[in-house]
């Protein structure tokens, strides 16, 4: 079972509203990881892609995930996850473990010494993140290649006989930011 008190102690809660960071750092340079699952399952990945903003009156983040991830099947067999943000020291550990293996293959949170968590809304994150959210998916489907109007990121971003991502829009549930940040 992962700990529940490393929020009481180490964050507090926001309103994502006062998330004061610059979303392009937080989504595009900053290093983003997407967590799916329960805490006695879970899986994540780093993310790049994907942006802040309000949609339907609430505040939302979106994510992209190709099909071919292991994290995928978490994030569709249920309603919430999280994205959190790590600080730069962290980069080495989320680049070639997080972003570059598979949990198929290996436990990603023991290979990395991260320490997993439970957020007070049930999504899984970890201890060593700067800023967590808890999202709760308003919106999944599927993006298609022929859909994709901008020719350079359908030829660059795509192999001819892959499959373009998949998209989520989640409403943002719950906000934390580590204490002192």
């Amino acid at each position: 079972m992962l700990d529940k008190t490393v929020f009481q102690t180490r964050y507090h809660e926001i309103r994502p509203e006062e998330i004061s960071r610059n979303v392009f750092d937080l989504i595009g340079k900053d290093w983003l990881l997407v967590t799916g699952g329960t805490p006695e399952s879970f899986n994540s990945m780093t993310a790049s892609w994907g942006g802040l903003g309000v949609l339907w009156n609430k505040p939302v983040a979106f994510v992209f995930i190709r099909r071919t991830r292991h994290t995928l099947s978490f994030l569709e067999e249920k309603t919430d996850f999280s994205l959190s943000v790590y600080p730069e020291q962290y980069r080495n550990e989320l680049l070639h473990i997080f972003g570059r293996k598979s949990g198929r293959d290996c436990d990603k949170a023991a290979e990395s010494g991260f320490t997993p968590v439970e957020t007070p809304s049930g999504t899984v994150a970890y201890a060593e993140a700067s800023l967590v959210m808890s999202c709760r998916k308003l919106y999944a489907g599927q993006l298609f290649k022929e859909n994709i109007l901008d020719l350079t990121a359908k030829t660059t971003m795509y192999a001819p006989d892959e499959e373009a991502h998949k998209m989520f829009i989640a409403e943002i549930a719950g906000v934390w930011i580590r204490n002192g940040k």
